[in-house]
Formats: structure tokens, C-alpha cells, sequence
């Protein structure tokens, strides 16, 4: 393995700026990741309320707007603050109402705050801020832990009744705010991150072997509750928690979107389709202007950003502010789509900024996405949206993405491919599934991972398959397209937009993910959303309001050539990361394969034409930082 990495240091010269950054670990900006939260809820003893405040300071970069802790008993809290709604300090949190008994630390934006206000309100309720943080107390005292059935938007929180001693830990329908839990001490603790949890000591930081088998099968997502590390878990999406005063804990699903074909809308047809899906996005974009600040628009010239623009310029939206990201390009890759943005920009004449990001900023960048990232995610475009946030902060703090559209509207490849399956009664699509999305069989997997790390089953294609057994979606894409709603979305697209903003205090808002517009897109017949190459839904809509060149253009990703054609100092960093001592004392991967992928380092690709040697490059730098950061915290 040293002749592989002597040979990336040759690709370089004498400019071993790889090994460089590796040594000194330079980070201009700590990004351990809009607000952050953290608190304990402790058995038998007082609150440790010292880490919990150790473990809020982690989180500054995502709250850089203040801060705030609170604890009694058992029970603390800790708070870091973006201020987007209700900027004066009545806002702050830990938030503690008297009057009802209650305190709250929350992360997100509740979109209709000002309805549930007036209707709380109504009912005799008295408010002594505007913030939505407020709004969730009262009607959380009103209506009971239903009530996040009431809530449009994103949101993680946990909410503590002073007098009963019992605590509501809460996460979003479609997961876009994080809630990560671990067992610490006879106490549960929860944080915004993981990193923010090693902070306050005590966790195991061991490798989870489950999590790893998906991690390298399943394109890096991890299902909830489990995390790469074993003392780390996570809530999951549309549900909620209570932790009882004895501490007994029970979990609640209250969100699932429903899959099958509803007799009810037998009568629509294919204009009824596209007028419902372009009115209920309308709604949602303009519900994602609630806000005390400007909010801008991530317009990478795709169809899904470009009809944000859109809708928000027919809206009457002024001096908009919209942003655009390219690389250079690398080994043929082309890195940038900026044509198709600024096309858009004059069409709606935004306030257009086109980022232009040379190879001499990528790899120092690295360190700060990698450290950002609340779990290791192999997609190359997490490196874009750190650059991208760190730009965009400068010039706004809020703005919308178009993230989940293709997982929602049937966007990609896979989708047709399971659709076929559909002319077999025996196939349920999983196999066209697991062979256009899985990274690698399981076969494969044993052959990367030590014995230490292999497992007897395959974990990865049982939960696929399960997923798909369930109730609740009849045709294979149906399936596919569930469980990339309800998993694949969440542990991939979503947490890498959520870390990489939130690393630069820069609030994501994403309206393909209103669950409204979910819900609709799952009863919306599958061949509307499967014609014209996917996404023909939504194609009909965007025809009467883009122009046809964004409309009708080749299906684009987010291009980073850097670190899908791994060459030059890239190369070095990922050599340094398989092959350091650190790496050979973790025992992770078998030593024949990693050299196989150091000596061809750009023939080994998933079928996502992912790099196979930085999925384990990136893995081994993230926790190395993990390891660091957790010999720090101490016990």
C-alpha cells in the first residue's frame, strides 16, 4: 500500500499538499455543525448540567446568535440560537413558561406559528413574544403531545413538564431537523448532533457493525435508530418520544405517507394531477417565506430550484437573491451547470450570484465538511453545499433548496427500472432496486470488512426487503419510492443539506418536503410521475411557468469531478486516510482491498458511479476526528 500512495504523492510532485493538510489538520471555521440544542434527563441523581453546556458550546456555528441553559433536578437544558423569527431576546431559549409549567429547547421553524397563535389565542392563551417557539408551549399545554400533528414545518425539540417530571422528545415528518440520543451514566441525553454528545463524555464510539453493513451496502445511509457509532442513536423521523419521571420511555409514530391509490381520486386526470401538484407546491413555497429576515433561493438551474424561483416571482417576491455553485473541471467531469441558472435569473431577474470555486479551495474545505458531517456521507456534492453556505451566509441567513424533489417525484433512474417489475407477480422490485442503488452485494461487502466487522446475515437487503413487505404501497415503485421517502431522503440528501448549511449558521428550507406535497405526490398515479423520463408531473407543471431549455434538459447532479475522479493531492488525502496507523489499529478493511482500490483508484465505482475508495477514505477521516474528539471529552 505504501508503493499506491508513493505513486499519488509522485501525481503532485513535490507538492505533498495532500499529506500537508493531513499532518496540521488546518480548519479556518469549526463547523460541528440554524439552531442547536442538547440537555440530559437523568435517574436517581441531579442533572450534569456542566456537560450539557459543554456539549451546547459545540454547537455555536449552527446557533451563532446566542446561547442559554437551564436545569432543575434531573433534568437540563441547553440552547444555541439563530435568530430568524422574533429576533428580540424574548425569543431565546431554553424557553420556560411558569405559568404552564413548562420549558422547551427547539431547532427548525414552525410555517403556520401565526394560525395556531390566533387560534390559541382564541382559547385564552396570553403570549409574551412572537416567536414560534412560544407557540409550540401553548399548544403543546392545549392539545397534548398531538399536537405536532397541528405543526407545518420542520422542527426537533424536547419540551419538559416542570411538575410531573416528564419530557417530550419530538423530530419532524420528514426528518429535515436532527434528534440524536445516547445513554450516558444512568441518564438520557439528546443533542442536535453526535458530535455535540461526545462532547459531553461518556460515549461509546465503537463501530455499530449493522450501521457499517449499511453504510457500504446502502450508499451510506443508516437507518434509524442506529448511527455508525454504537453508543449513538437517533429518533426517528415522525415520531415522538416520552420520557416518563421514572424513566420509563415510550416511542410514537404519528406520520406515515400512504402509498396506495385512493378511491377518492378516481376522477382525476392527468390535468387535475398537475394543477393539484403545482397548487399545493405553490403553497408550500409561499409558507417557507415566514421569516424576520430576507430568504434566497439555491438555484442550481434544475428544474426543482428553477420552479421555486418561479413560483416565488409570480408570488410578487422582489429583489430575490439567488445562488449558484461550479468546479473545475477534473479527469473529463464537468463541474458546473451555470448556463441553466443564469437562463433562469434573467427570466425572473433575480439577484443572481454565480460561486466559482477553484481546485486550491476544495481540499482545505474538505476538513470543515467532513467535521460537519453528523454522520459520514459519501456523496460528493456535501463538499459543494459547505462552500456553497459558506458564500451564501454572507449575503442571507434563510433560504430555500430544492432537495426531495426526485426522491418524491419519482426523479431517478431506478425508479423505471423497478417499475418494470410491476409485469412479474412474483417480483416485488427489489432486486432492480438493490442492483441500481446498493453500493456493492453482500459478498462483496465481507470481502472489504475484517472478520472482527462481518456479519452472518445481510442486515442491509433484510430491511430493504421488509420495508418493501409492508402494507401500504401495491406497485414495486410504489415501494421504492416509500422507502426512499421515509429513509433514503432522510440519512442522505436531507442530513447533507441540514449539516453543510447549519455548519455556517444558514437556515435550509426545503418545500418538496412539505408533507402536504408528499402526501399528494404518494396517491399521484406512478406512471404520471414515471413519464418523461421522471418527474413528469412536475415537468407538466414547470412547462407553463420555466423555460423549455430547463424543462426538458438531461437529468444534472450536483458535479464535484474532485472527488468522484480521485487524482492529485484528493488522491493523497484519501492514501494518508486508508493507510495510517490510525486506520491499521482500527482494523476497519482488509488490507487486499484496499490495495486493489489504491492501485485502480478511479475503475472501482458503485452503479451511483460512486468512488469506491472514497466511500472508505471517508469513513476513516471522519472518525478520526470522532476518536479526537471523544479523547478530549474524557470519560
Amino acid at each position: 500500500m505504501d508503493g499506491t500512495c508513493t505513486r499519488a504523492r509522485i501525481l503532485v510532485g513535490s507538492r505533498t499538499f495532500g499529506a500537508v493538510v493531513r499532518r496540521t489538520r488546518v480548519v479556518r471555521h469549526t463547523p460541528w455543525l440554524m439552531c442547536g440544542f442538547a440537555g440530559e434527563i437523568a435517574q436517581g441523581r441531579a442533572a450534569d448540567a456542566e456537560a450539557v453546556v459543554r456539549m451546547a458550546a459545540v454547537l455555536e456555528p449552527r446557533g451563532p446568535d446566542g446561547s442559554g441553559s437551564w436545569s432543575r433536578g434531573r433534568v437540563a437544558l441547553a440552547h444555541r440560537r439563530l435568530k430568524i423569527i422574533d429576533l428580540s431576546e424574548a425569543g431565546s431559549q431554553p424557553m420556560i413558561d411558569e405559568e404552564l409549567g413548562l420549558a422547551i429547547v427547539f431547532n427548525g421553524c414552525i410555517y403556520n406559528h401565526r394560525e395556531l397563535r390566533a387560534e390559541l389565542e382564541g382559547a385564552g392563551y396570553r403570549f409574551f413574544s412572537s416567536s414560534d417557539t412560544e407557540v409550540l408551549l401553548k399548544a403543546y399545554h392545549r392539545w397534548g403531545p398531538e399536537f405536532v400533528q397541528e405543526l407545518k414545518g420542520m422542527f426537533a425539540f424536547a419540551i419538559h413538564e416542570i411538575a410531573t417530571g416528564r419530557t417530550m422528545l419530538a423530530r419532524d415528518r420528514l426528518g429535515i431537523k436532527p434528534l440524536y440520543l445516547a445513554l450516558v451514566d444512568g441518564a438520557l441525553r439528546f443533542a442536535s448532533t453526535p458530535q455535540a454528545l461526545i462532547a459531553g463524555g461518556g460515549i461509546d464510539v465503537s463501530i455499530d457493525r449493522h450501521a457499517l453493513h449499511h453504510y457500504l451496502t446502502w450508499h451510506a445511509v443508516v437507518p434509524p435508530p442506529r448511527t455508525i457509532l454504537s453508543g449513538v442513536r437517533k429518533l426517528s423521523p415522525g415520531s415522538y418520544m416520552l420520557v416518563e419521571a421514572d424513566g420509563r420511555r415510550r416511542r410514537h409514530s404519528y406520520w406515515l405517507p400512504d402509498f396506495s391509490r385512493d378511491p377518492a381520486d378516481e376522477h382525476m386526470g392527468e390535468t387535475d394531477w398537475r394543477d393539484a401538484v403545482i397548487g399545493t407546491l405553490r403553497e408550500a413555497v409561499r409558507r417557507r417565506m415566514v421569516s424576520d429576515v430576507p430568504v434566497g433561493v439555491l438555484l442550481s438551474g434544475g428544474l426543482d430550484s428553477s420552479l421555486i424561483v418561479a413560483l416565488l416571482a409570480e408570488a410578487g417576491v422582489s429583489d430575490l437573491s439567488t445562488f449558484n455553485i461550479g468546479f473545475e473541471e477534473v479527469g473529463g467531469r464537468k463541474g458546473d451547470e451555470y448556463s441553466y441558472a443564469e437562463l433562469v435569473a434573467r427570466r425572473f431577474g433575480t439577484k443572481h450570484r454565480r460561486i466559482e470555486i477553484g481546485a486550491e479551495r476544495m481540499l482545505p474545505a474538505l476538513d470543515g465538511a467532513i467535521a460537519a458531517m453528523s454522520e459520514p456521507m459519501v456523496s460528493h456534492d456535501a463538499v459543494a453545499f459547505y462552500l456553497l453556505a459558506e458564500e451564501v451566509r454572507k449575503h442571507v441567513k434563510v433560504v430555500q433548496s430544492g432537495q426531495g424533489a426526485d426522491e418524491v417525484f419519482a426523479g431517478y433512474h431506478w425508479y423505471a427500472t423497478v417499475d418494470e417489475a410491476t409485469d412479474d407477480e412474483d417480483d416485488d422490485g427489489f432486486e432492480a432496486y438493490s442492483d441500481a442503488f446498493f453500493d456493492r452485494p453482500h459478498s462483496e461487502m465481507e470481502d472489504y470488512v475484517q472478520s472482527g466487522y462481518r456479519l452472518r446475515g445481510d442486515p442491509s437487503s433484510d430491511f430493504v426487503r421488509e420495508h418493501f413487505a409492508r402494507p401500504g404501497a401495491e406497485e414495486p415503485v410504489d415501494k421504492a419510492l416509500r422507502i426512499d421517502t421515509e429513509v433514503m431522503l432522510v440519512d442522505d440528501p436531507v442530513k447533507r443539506v441540514d449539516n453543510m448549511t447549519m455548519a455556517w449558521g444558514l437556515e435550509a428550507r426545503v418545500p418538496f418536503l412539505d408533507h402536504e406535497l408528499v402526501e399528494l405526490a404518494a396517491r399521484c398515479p406512478p406512471e404520471l410521475k414515471l413519464d418523461q423520463e421522471g418527474k413528469g408531473v412536475l415537468k407538466d407543471a414547470g412547462r407553463h411557468l420555466l423555460p423549455a431549455e430547463v424543462v426538458d434538459r438531461p437529468k444534472g447532479y450536483f458535479p464535484v469531478p474532485a472527488l468522484s475522479h480521485l487524482e492529485g493531492p484528493f488522491l493523497e488525502l484519501v492514501c494518508d486516510a486508508v493507510t495510517s496507523q490510525r486506520a491499521r489499529d482500527r482494523g476497519l478493511f482488509e488490507p487486499e482491498a484496499v490495495e486493489r482500490l489504491l492501485h485502480e483508484p478511479n475503475e472501482h465505482m458503485t452503479p451511483l458511479d460512486g468512488n469506491k475508495l472514497w466511500q472508505l477514505g471517508l469513513l476513516e477521516l471522519w472518525l478520526e476526528g470522532i476518536e479526537s474528539a471523544a479523547a478530549s471529552a474524557g470519560p
